[in-house]
C-alpha cells in the first residue's frame, strides 16, 4: 500500500475517534457542572486542559464558561481538535483514500460530516447539548459499524484500527491524568468521598461506568477505577487494551509485508511496561509520572508508525 493511502486511513480514523472523545469530555464537564453549583470555572477549565487546547483557548477567551468552552470544542474551526474540525478532517482524508473504502464506510463518513455541519451551524443551547452529544457518538458508531461490517481484514483495515487505538489510548491517558489532578482540590482529599466522586466522573468520561459496575469486582475507589482504565484487558478504552490492539494490527502488517519496523519494538516495549506493573506499583511510583510517560511513549509510537510506513511519501 502507498504510504499516503496508509496515512489517510490512519488519520481519518484518528480524527473520527477525536470527535467522539471531545463529545465525551464535554458531556463529563456538563455533568459535573450540573451537580456542583460552586466553582464551575475549574470544571470547564479541566475539560479544555484535557482536550489539549488550553493555550489556544486562552488566546481567544478570558473566562472558562460553559458557553465559551462548548462553542470552542464543538464548533470553532480555528480549533483543529473541535468536533467540526475533526469531522471535516476525517472526511478530507476519506476522500483522499476513497478507493480504499467500501461505499458504506464512505457514506457513513460523509453523512456524519453533513449532519454535523447542519447541527453545529449555530451556537448550542444548554437544553440541546445532551441530545447533540448523543448524536455525535451515534454517527461515530455508524462509521465504526460500517468499517467492521463491510471492510476486508487486510492492511487497509489494520491502519484504520491502529489510528483509532492510538487516539483512544491518548485520550484515556489524558482523562486519567488531567481530570484527576485538576479536579481534585488537594492531596488531602485522596481516598475521601470527594476523591471517589471524581474517579466516578472519570469513568463516565470514557463511557466505562456501566462496564465497571457490571464487573462488580471492586468498590468505586481510585485504585480500582485506575486499575480498570489502565490495566484491564477487557475494556476497549483501557491503556492496555488499546496498546494491545496497536500491537496486534502492527503484527499483521509485519506478517503481510515481511518487514519488522522500529515501531514494532516500541509497542512491544509499551506492552511489557504495562504487564510489569500492578496498580499498586503505579501509585507508589506516582500516577502522574506513569501517565506522562505513557502519553510520551504513545505519541512516539504514533510518530514512528508514520515514519516507518512513509505516510508523507
Amino acid at each position: 500500500m502507498l504510504g499516503k493511502t496508509a496515512g489517510g486511513l490512519y488519520w481519518m480514523f484518528r480524527f473520527l475517534e477525536r470527535s467522539e472523545n471531545t463529545a465525551r469530555l464535554i458531556e463529563a464537564g456538563f455533568r459535573i457542572a450540573l451537580t456542583r453549583s460552586n466553582d464551575t470555572t475549574s470544571d470547564w477549565k479541566s475539560v479544555v486542559t484535557t482536550a489539549g487546547v488550553r493555550h489556544n483557548y486562552d488566546a481567544i477567551y478570558d473566562a472558562y464558561t460553559a458557553e465559551n468552552v462548548v462553542d470552542y470544542l464543538l464548533r470553532d474551526t480555528t480549533n483543529p481538535s473541535s468536533v467540526m474540525s475533526s469531522v471535516q478532517s476525517a472526511r478530507t482524508n476519506a476522500r483522499m483514500v476513497r478507493t480504499a473504502l467500501t461505499t458504506e464506510v464512505w457514506e457513513a463518513v460523509n453523512e456524519n460530516w453533513m449532519a454535523m455541519k447542519d447541527a453545529l451551524k449555530s451556537p448550542i443551547r444548554d437544553t440541546e447539548l445532551p441530545a447533540l452529544l448523543g448524536e455525535i457518538r451515534r454517527h461515530s458508531a455508524l462509521v465504526r459499524g460500517a468499517l467492521y461490517g463491510t471492510m476486508l481484514r487486510n492492511d487497509i483495515y489494520d491502519f484504520a484500527e491502529i489510528g483509532t487505538a492510538v487516539e483512544r489510548a491518548d485520550n484515556t491517558a489524558r482523562i486519567i491524568d488531567v481530570k484527576y489532578y485538576t479536579l481534585l482540590p488537594s492531596a488531602s482529599f485522596v481516598g475521601s468521598p470527594l476523591d471517589n466522586v471524581q474517579w466516578e466522573t472519570i469513568l463516565r468520561s470514557v463511557s466505562a461506568h456501566r462496564s465497571f459496575r457490571w464487573l462488580g469486582e471492586g468498590e468505586m475507589t481510585s485504585s480500582g477505577i485506575a486499575e480498570f482504565l489502565i490495566l484491564d484487558n477487557r475494556f476497549p478504552r483501557s491503556l492496555y487494551f488499546s496498546s494491545g490492539l496497536i500491537a496486534e494490527k502492527l503484527a499483521y502488517l509485519e506478517k503481510e509485508y515481511g518487514l519488522r519496523m522500529p515501531c514494532h519494538e516500541l509497542i512491544d516495549a509499551q506492552l511489557t511496561e504495562l504487564r510489569d506493573h500492578t496498580i499498586g506499583s503505579i501509585f507508589d511510583a506516582g500516577l502522574h509520572q506513569f501517565i506522562s510517560t505513557f502519553i510520551r511513549n504513545n505519541n512516539a509510537i504514533g510518530a514512528q508508525i508514520e515514519k516507518d510506513y512513509r505516510f508523507n511519501g
